[in-house]
């Protein structure tokens, strides 16, 4: 087993033993956000995890695949008969395919080589394909909060959370926008998910169902202030 497949294995602990119901309530308000980008039939997810996103984009897709490096996670999404589920590094990925929309959601935030993965990402699309991208904002307002606070020197630096789920680094909107442009793909839309100016925890414990949709409709507005950058690309033909 190599570095990464362990650490992957590692970090796949924490999606299933202490993930909170407002974290899967976020997987809900990605795919609202990219659900008008979505086009089939032929569609590839990267990093299923255990399948929140999975089961909301399968009814979009005549067929989808989803691949994940966590076998104890790729298990755990429910089977379909639409739908195919590989286990396998990114990195080492060859599909035989090319696919119509390509999803990597919180996926280049974890990965060694980010360009790299998108340079190879762009290979799996059709003609007229999409790729989307989701990834945690560093200048989401908790962030600029926790640097005015003391608990981060720099936006940008990782918070323990950070640290337990794996991330290797968390994207300004001009980083996202350099590894998009350095690997030859389009950008063609930006926007932004969730306006979020307290942790996760704090929201699950303290916020009502209107406080959750108002700052969800808010992030749409404020999108580089908002919890989540989501980009859509296209081959730069």
């Amino acid at each position: 087993m190599s570095d990464e497949q362990q650490r992957l294995d590692n970090i796949a602990a924490w999606y299933l033993d202490q993930q909170l119901n407002f974290d899967r309530r976020m997987v809900w308000f990605r795919y609202q956000t990219l659900l008008p980008h979505l086009k089939g039939p032929d569609g590839l997810e990267l990093g299923s995890a255990e399948g929140e996103m999975t089961h909301l984009l399968l009814p979009h897709f005549q067929r989808l695949t989803c691949v994940d490096a966590a076998g104890t996670l790729l298990e755990r999404v429910p089977d379909a008969p639409n739908l195919r589920k590989i286990r396998a590094l990114f990195e080492d990925f060859e599909p035989e395919e090319r696919f119509d929309t390509v999803v990597a959601e919180h996926v280049l935030e974890h990965v060694a080589d980010a360009v790299a993965l998108l340079r190879r990402a762009r290979g799996w699309l059709k003609p007229g394909g999409k790729l989307i991208l989701g990834v945690p904002n560093a200048r989401s307002i908790h962030r600029l909060v926790a640097v005015k606070m003391g608990l981060l020197s720099r936006a940008t630096d990782l918070n323990e959370r950070d640290r337990k789920v794996g991330h290797r680094r968390v994207y300004t909107v001009e980083a996202l926008e350099r590894d998009i442009a350095a690997s030859g793909l389009k950008l063609v839309s930006r926007q932004g998910v969730f306006f979020k100016p307290i942790s996760n925890q704090q929201i699950e414990e303290h916020w009502n169902e209107s406080m959750i949709q108002g700052f969800f409709l808010l992030g749409q507005e404020f999108p580089d202030l908002a919890a989540e950058i989501c980009a859509v690309c296209t081959l730069d033909a």
